[in-house]
């Protein structure tokens, strides 16, 4: 496994990759002098930053992330909510052939995501429109949505 932080304007991430897979993107990294020799890494840090700039809307990198299936499908249907765009848990529900009283559940899923950003779990808010948990915290969820929506907050 090689890692690789970067700066954002949310923050330091840590990308995580294995076997040429990007597996994790963790929150409030601290710094690391070295910069692991990746060519995967290479590409998501470019990848990111050009998402931070304003310059890309979705991602082409191969991902994999551990998670039970009822979490892959979550994470699967996250990936089809288009940039500059939102919707509800129950939304997802529905996408996924659910009852939206299965929203908990999707909610949960949304929060165990490994892999924020790239696979945009920020995307899904409440039923009412307003800004539910998120893992990175309300705030880097505000500044994603508003990066992706301008004028938004």
């Amino acid at each position: 496994m090689t890692t690789r932080w970067m700066d954002s304007p949310i923050g330091g991430l840590r990308l995580h990759a294995h076997a040429g897979l990007l597996t994790a993107i963790d929150f409030d990294a601290r710094p690391r002098r070295e910069k692991a020799a990746d060519p995967l890494l290479d590409e998501a840090e470019r990848q990111l930053t050009e998402y931070f700039a304003g310059d890309r809307t979705d991602f082409d990198l191969p991902l994999a992330s551990e998670g039970s299936e009822f979490q892959k499908k979550v994470w699967a249907e996250l990936q089809r909510i288009p940039f500059g765009e939102t919707a509800s848990y129950g939304d997802v529900a529905r996408r996924l052939g659910y009852e939206p009283v299965i929203s908990r559940a999707v909610g949960a899923a949304n929060g165990a995501n490994p892999i924020p950003i790239v696979v945009p779990c920020h995307r899904v808010i409440g039923a009412d429109g307003t800004l539910t948990g998120y893992a990175g915290g309300i705030e880097r969820k505000k500044v994603l949505l508003a990066l992706e929506q301008p004028g938004l907050f």
